[in-house]
């Protein structure tokens, strides 16, 4: 005898029922379970700490370098125009003199006895001519003889220049102020006309020789700044401006030389030196950020700007141009003055907060900063 299909319909439904009070309240009492701290929201996180640096304006231009050579600004060898003995020399090694100083006296007493001679030879025809001009006033002396005599006085002061001019070629001087070179005669030398006696150069500005490709003529013109530095001074940077083109461009190696002068008051450059050079073209203001900012993604760039006020930071992309030693030129996406993160971009996202330690510029390095915060917290762990 089988069973009846409404007992067994009626035991499911007995049991489903069953499940359900007990199965709801469970699932209600998991959804009322509170979520561990690494499910909360990402906002909880501490502020970020990084170093900032500043969008600055900047003066940049198209460089052209080439190899230049140091010419004094005034350079002559002085020599002896007579045969004669030293006397006296009046200058040491790399003296500095002025313009007009005695620098090498030769023996000139036979011409002192000349100009001696010569001004008595004045002094009496001065006497007659004073004669006869009284003798021609009360009409006692010839009119011929009145012109004579002034002829001969203009003849004995004609004499004295001559001998004074013989006397000035044994006194060698300096025609303009500058530097002496090394000292190569000495008193009793005998020496002939043409002998070098000192070399003289003027070295309070220089000028720099240097060539460029005469391709490049059309963007040269006076006045265009340069910077030259030399092995001599590492690190150090000379400011000049072209003051010369040459009117000639060389057949063998299509180039042409410019001339600039640079300010050399310390006398650090020295004639024959090599410099390199390199010429400012096109000068412009732009706007540069360091390098260290931009996050590049493909082929874009990126970089946080910092919000002064709420020191949060927007993710920005930025249109770059030229590079040059660790900064780069922007053409679009900051402005001159936004402050950008420098130093713990890794660690930032858009929209977040930071906390400045520092700005870093010119001044004061990302090292300097990160050594100074670091030794501040040793100090507060481990105390004074």
């Amino acid at each position: 005898m089988s069973l009846p299909r409404l007992s067994l319909r009626s035991g499911s439904a007995r049991s489903a029922m069953l499940f359900g009070r007990l199965f709801v309240p469970a699932i209600s009492m998991l959804f009322l379970v509170p979520l561990p701290p690494s499910l909360h929201a990402q906002d909880e996180r501490p502020a970020a700490a990084v170093i900032a640096s500043d969008a600055e304006r900047q003066t940049w231009s198209d460089p052209l370098e080439a190899l230049g050579t140091v010419r004094a600004d005034e350079s002559v060898t002085l020599s002896a125009t007579v045969t004669e003995i030293i006397r006296a020399v009046h200058f040491d090694d790399g003296q500095r003199v002025a313009k007009g100083d005695l620098l090498v006296h030769l023996e000139d007493l036979e011409e002192q006895a000349e100009l001696a001679a010569a001004q008595a030879r004045l002094v009496e025809q001065r006497n007659v001519l004073e004669r006869a001009r009284d003798l021609a006033e009360r009409n006692l002396g010839a009119r011929a003889e009145l012109e004579d005599a002034r002829a001969r006085v203009q003849q004995a002061q004609a004499e004295i220049e001559a001998a004074q001019a013989r006397l000035a070629a044994h006194r060698v001087q300096a025609p303009f102020d500058g530097v002496v070179g090394l000292r190569d005669v000495s008193p009793g030398m005998l020496v002939s006309p043409g002998k070098a006696l000192v070399r003289l150069d003027k070295l309070d500005v220089v000028d720099v020789d240097f060539t460029v490709p005469s391709r490049h003529l059309g963007a040269i013109s006076r006045g265009q700044t340069i910077t030259a530095r030399t092995d001599a001074y590492p690190g150090r940077r000379f400011a000049g401006r072209v003051t010369g083109i040459d009117n000639r461009i060389d057949p063998a190696t299509r180039s042409i030389t410019l001339r600039a002068r640079i300010e050399n008051d310390d006398g650090a450059l020295r004639p024959g030196q090599l410099m390199q050079t390199i010429l400012e073209r096109d000068r412009r203001e732009v706007v540069v950020v360091p390098e260290s900012v931009l996050l590049p993604q493909g082929e874009n760039h990126y970089a946080f700007v910092i919000d002064r006020d709420a020191l949060t930071v927007e993710r920005r992309e930025v249109e770059i141009g030229e590079r040059r030693e660790g900064w780069v030129e922007v053409l679009e996406g900051i402005d001159p003055g936004e402050r950008l993160v420098r130093h713990g971009i890794q660690k930032v996202r858009d929209g977040a907060t930071v906390r400045v330690l520092d700005i870093a510029d010119e001044t004061t390095t990302i090292r300097e900063i990160l050594r100074r915060h670091r030794d501040a917290l040793d100090t507060e762990r481990n105390g004074p």
